[in-house]
């Protein structure tokens, strides 16, 4: 089997990838070890982060920090005998995370997310996935008047600076809209602009039928056997060995295991998170995206129940599930709203790639002919796949991309 373009890794940005390069009449065929959507992009929030211009930063503050030290915490967790080895990434991600580098980061990290509603909008359109979408934004709640009042303060400041809306509850406003929530909060803040997923898989799924309609072809096959040959690059699948001119990795977490043997060490941390369906008791009703913002959870009201995600455990990427946070969290969650019986057999984990600068990396190997790169998404990968692939295919085709993606490039590590 031959190809123009192989990419390697089926959740969003592998999928976003090869509709985009279909489109513009390449011949794809998508790899996976996988079913299409069932490792990260599964088990994600849902939601589609427009208001989400500054990516989650490392905590600076020592008394913050020895907070989350002592490791009793819902939105941050760690496994001591994983500290060695991941300390590295943590020491560049604190460094990137300095108030004044954040800020630059961000800066950079903007224009992907600014087209994230537009990118997600063309294909929702073509793949005829509206029934999944909604576009009623999403909520932050805040249980002291202290913090709704910082919180607000940074939303205008955003509002200000990258032309972002919400709305500011107060405690009566956030009643009348969650009436079945607990009056343990103060009020909150509605962002506007983002929508929300009521299934990622199913997204995600569509998205492939898309793809398969263009033409495109998915197969399953190990990333780990890609190896370059005399007109480009082959691995093994199902079906057999795939050759294309080019191939495109975006294997999220794993896609260490392509770039490593390649000579490529890109500092590439992970953070696990976990999540749960529940019921409602009662016939209660969440009507929308909703966090827990001083706790560190979200509820989201999606077609399999109301899921419950976590924060992030930092751990090694295959260690065993460890889903403390989400029993920390639960129990929290049943105090705020009227959870009822779990509807999964155990908890889903999935795992983060994320890069210490916190933006993806996007763009050519630095050493090697038809290779490419889009992993390193960390929280938005479900936000930024349609961007992602769009331009990273128009860049691989010579076309003038949306955005300037220097920024992302992959040799701003030393790898």
């Amino acid at each position: 089997m031959t190809a123009d373009v192989i990419v390697l890794g089926a959740g969003i940005i592998g999928v976003s990838t090869a509709i985009n390069l279909a489109r513009r009449g390449k011949s794809v065929v998508l790899v996976d070890r996988r079913d299409p959507g069932l490792e990260t992009s599964y088990g994600n929030a849902g939601l589609i982060q427009r208001e989400g211009v500054v990516p989650y930063g490392f905590p600076q503050q020592v008394g913050m920090l020895l907070r989350y030290a002592l490791n009793d915490r819902v939105d941050a967790y760690y496994h001591a005998r994983a500290i060695p080895k991941v300390a590295p990434f943590l020491l560049r991600y604190w460094w990137h995370s300095n108030a004044g580098r954040h800020k630059l980061i961000a800066k950079a990290y903007a224009p992907l997310i600014e087209h994230s509603i537009t990118e997600h909008a063309d294909l929702i359109e073509a793949a005829g996935a509206g029934h999944l979408i909604r576009k009623e934004g999403w909520t932050e709640v805040f249980r002291t008047d202290a913090t709704l009042d910082k919180e607000l303060q940074a939303a205008r400041a955003l509002q200000g600076e990258y032309g972002l809306t919400f709305d500011a509850l107060d405690k009566a406003d956030l009643a009348r809209r969650e009436p079945h929530l607990s009056g343990d909060f103060a009020g909150g803040l509605t962002w506007r602009d983002p929508w929300s997923v009521l299934d990622p898989l199913a997204l995600t799924q569509s998205y492939v039928a898309l793809f398969e309609k263009l033409g495109g072809r998915f197969v399953h096959g190990d990333a780990a056997t890609l190896k370059p040959v005399a007109n480009g690059w082959q691995v093994s699948t199902a079906d057999g060995q795939v050759q294309g001119e080019s191939v495109v990795v975006a294997l999220g977490p794993w896609s260490e295991t392509v770039t490593q043997p390649l000579g490529y060490r890109y500092l590439v941390g992970v953070k696990r998170g976990y999540h749960m369906h529940y019921a409602a008791k009662n016939d209660a009703k969440l009507n929308g995206w909703l966090m827990d913002a001083e706790r560190g959870y979200l509820l989201a009201p999606m077609s399999q129940g109301i899921r419950l995600t976590t924060g992030a455990e930092f751990a090694l990427r295959d260690a065993p599930k460890t889903p403390v946070q989400l029993t920390r969290a639960e129990a929290i969650a049943r105090r705020a709203f009227p959870l009822g019986e779990r509807l999964d057999k155990e908890p889903w984990m999935g795992a983060r790639p994320c890069t210490p600068d916190m933006m993806p990396v996007i763009g050519k190997a630095p050493r090697h002919r038809g290779l490419w790169f889009a992993f390193g998404h960390a929280h938005h990968g479900l936000t930024l796949g349609p961007v992602t692939g769009r331009v990273l295919a128009e860049t691989m085709t010579g076309e003038k991309p949306l955005i300037d993606i220097a920024a992302y490039r992959p040799e701003r590590f030393r790898a």
